[in-house]
């Protein structure tokens, strides 16, 4: 059961939009039985507060960590025996981060992970997605309807 068990379609920081369905299409495939897909989007508010937009902002290394994070996902579920008894059947997964300015309604991460059964498609899609807001470093930049900005701290 070797690194064959996983592929990694795309880890990537993008300046454009992030299309949901390119996601899902970029996984799908005759082997997957489920596809889980996260859409992290920008919402009007925060901490009560009105929000208009908000600008992404990412460290020079953030794209080398986006890809690494993702890396380490995979080995460690290689090593961990993730791929189960459909060892031969591909987990493929896709993850983009935005960066500059969203507006509401925006997604600003999307993940797709594609695998034979649900369950593991949906646990590898939960961890992609708290590692990458845990650990690539990307500031958010919000602001507020009232005039008000802040920075908000993701990753690192």
């Amino acid at each position: 059961m070797g690194t064959e068990a996983f592929e990694v379609v795309s880890a990537v920081l993008s300046a454009e939009p992030i299309s949901v369905d390119r996601a899902i299409a970029a996984v799908e495939g005759d082997t997957a039985g489920a596809v889980v897909s996260f859409s992290g989007v920008v919402r009007n508010h925060d901490g009560g507060k009105a929000v208009d937009r908000l600008s992404y902002s990412a460290h020079p290394t953030a794209h080398q960590v986006m890809a690494d994070v993702v890396a380490q996902l995979v080995a460690e579920q290689n090593a961990g025996g993730g791929a189960g008894e459909d060892g031969g059947k591909p987990v493929r997964i896709w993850a983009a981060h935005r960066i500059g300015m969203l507006q509401i309604g925006d997604p600003a991460l999307v993940c797709a992970v594609s695998a034979a059964h649900r369950g593991q498609a949906f646990a590898v899609c939960s961890e992609l997605v708290d590692r990458i807001k845990e650990q690539v470093p990307i500031w958010k930049e919000q602001f507020f309807s009232d005039g008000t900005v802040e920075w908000v701290g993701a990753g690192g």
